[in-house]
């Protein structure tokens, strides 16, 4: 009987975060909007980019509101004061993503005030990555190790959600997913605070995306505010499940946490490692932008921009499953972690080179293409029942 009262509760404490700050999001995105658009806050096209018109670029704005209200609301049912240093560092990231898509800043201001709010969280929470959990034999991290560990991870987490941000619904899909998985992880560890703040981040992405996707008058970027926002989102969850007090790893003593963050990232990571390393074999700065994203390949097959969502979002999926059933077998925290990183390095850049050497005339390639068009749903009746509804709301 107490058994089930608990996980009653904690169904309730996942559920009620995220209705609360759906709802938030639902009724402040077309104020955000109207906004953006009167005071001309918007994402010009330009060759690299892949809309034929300006979009408002203040969503973050609006998934921010979801969350840091959403916090105040679910505060009266739970004690939510520890969420404190999440809300002061996902306000901050989102000014400094503001100033990025109003001002522009360079890419060095970025990263120094991106491995400042890192170091703002590792103070706060007195979380780091300071244990790799048995893998290789590795155990806990010195300071001196663990600490630039964190603030290189981290940046590059912060930054690799940034640039999946290339397609409608792309970053907001993988978020959520991302945010629903944590959300989960946590609850299931009795982490409250991590449990519930991903909860309030899925719910506020949820109405984010609808009109992201299926939205014409009310579509609108999550930018580089929300991003870099959401992207911290990820740092916080990586750093409370990795550390060496971490619950997720007391709870699941043979789990191996770092392959487990690793796998529910490995997409965003993996492809920005692939593409980064590329631009600087090239002779060009790793912030270089160009079209040599995953995203980018899927759009030039044909793939619709939910379609392309949709195929990233299932090659993260299959990385977690894979992750998951290595863990159900027994494997060790270094077997899990190198099947991870493998199955991370196949699902980019097996795919990106293999599909880019693809015979066009040949069965892989034509199956390919005839997913791509089976991916455009926009003229479907369900698309644009929803699209009407959205845009009347």
């Amino acid at each position: 009987m107490n058994g089930l009262i608990t996980w009653r509760i904690a169904i309730l404490g996942m559920l009620m975060p995220f209705v609360v700050s759906m709802m938030m999001v639902w009724v402040i995105h077309p104020v955000i909007v109207r906004v953006a658009l009167m005071k001309d806050i918007v994402d010009k096209p330009c060759y690299r980019k892949l809309q034929r018109k300006p979009v408002p670029v203040l969503g973050g704005m609006a998934v921010y509101f979801g969350i840091v209200v959403g916090a105040g609301v679910v505060s009266v049912f739970f004690d939510s004061f520890a969420l404190f240093t999440c809300i002061v560092a996902l306000t901050m990231m989102l000014y400094v993503g503001l100033m990025d898509d109003i001002l522009g800043l360079s890419p060095v201001v970025r990263l120094v005030l991106e491995v400042a709010m890192i170091a703002f969280v590792v103070k706060m929470d007195l979380t780091n990555m300071n244990d790799m959990h048995g893998i290789f034999g590795i155990g806990k991290l010195p300071v001196y190790l663990s600490l630039p560990l964190s603030a290189i991870a981290g940046c590059g987490i912060i930054n690799s959600i940034n640039l999946i941000d290339g397609v409608d619904g792309l970053s907001s899909g993988f978020c959520t997913m991302a945010c629903i998985v944590f959300g989960i992880v946590f609850a299931c560890s009795f982490d409250g605070t991590m449990a519930i703040m991903a909860f309030l981040a899925a719910g506020a992405l949820v109405p984010f995306f609808l009109h992201n996707v299926f939205g014409v008058k009310t579509k609108m970027f999550i930018g580089d505010a929300g991003t870099l926002m959401l992207g911290m989102l990820m740092v916080i969850f990586c750093l409370h499940a990795i550390d060496n007090t971490s619950k997720v790893q007391a709870q699941f003593t043979n789990m191996s946490v770092v392959a487990f963050c690793l796998s529910v990232l490995s997409i965003p990571v993996f492809d920005t490692l692939r593409v980064m390393t590329a631009r600087m074999i090239k002779g060009v700065s790793p912030f270089e932008p160009d079209k040599s994203h995953l995203h980018h390949l899927f759009i030039e097959m044909g793939f619709s921009h939910a379609g392309t969502t949709f195929m990233e979002c299932s090659l993260g999926c299959v990385n977690m499953l894979v992750w998951l059933v290595a863990y159900q077998l027994g494997g060790s925290a270094t077997v899990q972690f190198v099947v991870v990183v493998l199955l991370g390095l196949m699902t980019t850049c097996g795919v990106y080179y293999t599909v880019r050497r693809l015979n066009r005339n040949r069965l892989p390639y034509r199956t390919l293409r005839w997913l791509a068009r089976k991916s455009h749903v926009e003229h479907g009746k369900l698309y644009l029942w929803i699209r009407d509804f959205l845009d009347r709301h």
